[in-house]
């Protein structure tokens, strides 16, 4: 079921951390809204939604439960928590660096979803972030992969999002990061590379393909240790799996990744003693409504060059 952002006249409450979702009840020739959530929600068995439906779980816009023999009404909304069966749990906590009347930043572990989305509902920063300080309207500024670890930044007061937002968007925010990945003596360093990406054959899956470039990476090499190297990364725009896409096309994928240069099948299970060697290290940007220029910084390390043989 898909997720939406609470609202002000969402019928349920946020629940630990997680905000009620919401579908739309379209024109169509369904009798009851049992016979409507079979057709729209296949992945959930009939069972399951007449034990969500005999509880209570799922309710109109006036917040009344909806029993499976309900008529169905077209033109409303039915509310609803989304579930995910035997959510893994993830078990490294996020820690928060900094929090205002506006801001919360935190450095998120890795394997940390950083929104609900897929087989990931509470098991996220999100989700976990308004639970803990019982913000309901709290909202992601940027977003990081699950796999990466590192600083993210979430906005607490509704009014000022699009001003953050807009300097993600503007690319008015100096982004860092730092990889583990092989040494490679014929590539030049420091360096620019440019490509374009786009999704691949699903779109959890990027690629480069032909055309004017979409992406930009500066890497350097912050230090080597034997066939294996420690580099500082400054993409200076955001798409989906970049320093992942790029690091692999130069043939020096980061260490641990499971699906650059080749993907592991989608439901390969976590090895949590394998991280992705991947961190967002710092974010740096002028504050749009103070003018104060901030920087905040990861806590958090990637594996001691000197250790990497024995932790493969």
């Amino acid at each position: 079921m898909r997720r939406v952002q609470l609202m002000k006249t969402a019928p349920l409450p946020m629940r630990q951390g997680v905000a009620p979702s919401r579908v739309y009840l379209p024109p169509g020739p369904w009798a009851t809204v049992f016979d409507f959530l079979q057709e729209r929600f296949p992945a959930l068995s009939a069972q399951q939604l007449l034990v969500r439906l005999k509880q209570g779980d799922i309710v109109d816009a006036q917040g009344l439960p909806q029993s499976p023999d309900t008529p169905y009404l077209a033109g409303g909304w039915l509310w609803y928590y989304r579930k995910v069966e035997q959510e893994r749990k993830v078990p490294f906590s996020l820690k928060i660096l900094y929090h205002d009347e506006r801001l919360v930043v935190i450095d998120k572990p890795h394997f940390l979803a950083s929104v609900p989305g897929g087989q990931y509902v509470q098991e996220t920063a999100l989700s976990r972030l308004r639970h803990l300080l019982q913000q309901p309207l709290l909202t992601p500024i940027h977003r990081l992969d699950r796999e990466t670890a590192g600083v993210m930044v979430f906005c607490v007061d509704p009014a000022s999002r699009g001003a953050y937002q807009s300097l993600f968007q503007s690319r008015a925010v100096q982004k860092e990061y730092e990889a583990l990945a092989a040494f490679r003596s014929t590539l030049p360093l420091p360096c620019c590379y440019r490509s374009r990406i786009e999704h691949g054959q699903t779109r959890f899956f990027m690629q480069e393909v032909a055309g004017s470039p979409n992406s930009e990476t500066f890497i350097s090499l912050l230090a080597r240790k034997g066939r294996w190297a420690h580099y500082l990364l400054r993409p200076t725009s955001g798409r989906k799996h970049q320093l992942r896409v790029h690091l692999s096309a130069l043939k020096i994928p980061i260490l641990n990744d499971r699906f650059y240069p080749k993907p592991l099948p989608i439901d390969t299970p976590d090895d949590f003693n394998r991280p992705l060697q991947l961190l967002a290290r710092a974010l740096e940007f002028t504050d749009p409504i103070t003018g104060q220029r901030r920087r905040f910084e990861s806590k958090r390390h990637l594996w001691p060059l000197e250790s990497i043989n024995q932790r493969l």
